[in-house]
């Protein structure tokens, strides 16, 4: 009975055993399912924190770019990055403004407070007029006795100039251009009512510096989607180049006897002159509108020759020019602008006196322009002018590159 009793408790004891081994069978596939569980939210947990480290280097380096962030889901996108204390945020028609291709040599809105902008720039002008002189009187209508001289006239302008401009607040600038000029005429002329076989050519050249200006510009408003920026402007003239009055004059040589053309031309006005001017900008996207007026006044001068001729007080006519056109944003680097510019210059006095052979002028020219931006502190801007009255150059060409430090 003992015996029976010892064999029972044996065989129950492997019956334990075994069914233990196979519960240990049967938990350990759940138990490797769980471990491979664990180690992929790991290297899951991994990559995200990896992700999420590479999206702040890329949030990073689009503010310095200035660009917007990418969503970083369906419909949503990264907050944008938190202001300095005291920095107001950046005002998006503002920086639209500035970004359109300024086609006029005043730049779109004002430098930052305590950043300086350098601006090289290159014009190139080009014209060509015939121009008939009467010398003698008239017997009878269309009936002329004395000299009549056809003069074909091309001139040649190039213009070196380095503007500096300097923010001493957010609205208010100061800036100043020196100039260096390259003048180049061919004057071709022909005497009808003589035995003249062959045309008479004049040429005459001149380089100098030019006249230095120094300016202040001045935002009155803060514009915004519903109300344009008025910019104010006062510029000065300074004659440091040399004038009409500083240069020699030929009278008996090329030219027909009795008439004098310079033997060197000159490269500046020869007044002083101030220049008060308005600007508008109107931000309308995706357009920029704008328009301006400046009327330059230019002092008279006393005991004044032209070459051997006195001629006594000079006081030359003021100017009053009108412009307006329209920029339009291509993409985030490139922008295209037109505008019309017109220029009416009154009649120069001698003496307190008009002659009567002084007229007024009129100029007219519409300008296209084009800028890219090669990074948020320099771009290039080109102008391209064409002439639209006799008196204005046929064609110009303008580029500047300015740098903002």
């Amino acid at each position: 009975m003992r015996n029976r009793r010892i064999l029972a408790g044996v065989g129950f004891l492997g019956l334990l055993l075994a069914t233990c081994a196979v519960q240990a069978q049967q938990e350990d596939p759940l138990t490797q399912l769980q471990q491979q569980l664990e180690q992929q939210q790991q290297t899951l947990e991994a990559q995200r924190e990896a992700l999420e480290q590479t999206r702040r280097q890329l949030q990073q380096l689009q503010i310095q770019t200035q660009t917007p962030p990418p969503p970083t889901q369906a419909g949503q996108t990264e907050a944008a990055p938190q202001q300095q204390v005291g920095q107001a945020p950046p005002d998006p028609q503002q920086e639209q403004a500035a970004q359109v291709a300024p086609v006029l040599e005043q730049p779109g809105v004002l430098t930052p407070a305590g950043h300086f902008v350098l601006e090289p720039s290159l014009q190139y002008n080009y014209s060509s007029n015939n121009r008939i002189a009467l010398i003698g009187f008239t017997v009878l209508p269309a009936i002329v006795v004395g000299l009549i001289d056809v003069r074909e006239v091309k001139s040649t302008t190039a213009i070196g100039a380095l503007a500096v401009r300097y923010g001493i607040t957010n609205r208010l600038e100061i800036d100043v251009k020196v100039p260096y000029v390259y003048r180049h005429d061919d004057t071709i002329m022909r005497p009808l009512n003589t035995d003249a076989d062959r045309d008479q050519v004049f040429n005459v050249s001149g380089h100098h510096i030019g006249d230095v200006e120094l300016g202040l510009r001045y935002q009155f408003n803060q514009g915004g989607p519903d109300f344009p920026y008025f910019i104010g402007s006062l510029r000065g003239i300074f004659p440091t180049g040399r004038g009409p009055f500083d240069v020699s004059y030929a009278t008996e040589t090329a030219p027909p006897p009795g008439l004098s053309l310079p033997t060197e031309l000159p490269t500046g006005s020869g007044f002083y002159g101030i220049e008060p001017g308005l600007q508008i900008i109107y931000p309308s996207d995706p357009a920029v509108l704008f328009a301006g007026v400046n009327y330059l006044w230019r002092f008279k001068r006393h005991d004044q020759s032209l070459g051997d001729r006195y001629v006594g007080t000079v006081d030359p006519g003021d100017s009053v020019q009108l412009n307006f056109g329209m920029g339009l944003a291509l993409n985030e680097r490139s922008s295209f602008s037109v505008a019309y510019k017109h220029t009416y210059i009154g009649k120069t006095r001698f003496g307190g006196e008009a002659p009567a052979s002084a007229t007024s002028a009129q100029l007219s020219q519409l300008l296209l322009g084009y800028a890219y931006r090669f990074s948020p502190s320099t771009s290039l801007n080109l102008t391209i002018g064409a002439g639209l009255t006799r008196d204005t150059p046929d064609v110009a060409v303008t580029l500047r590159v300015p740098f903002q430090f």
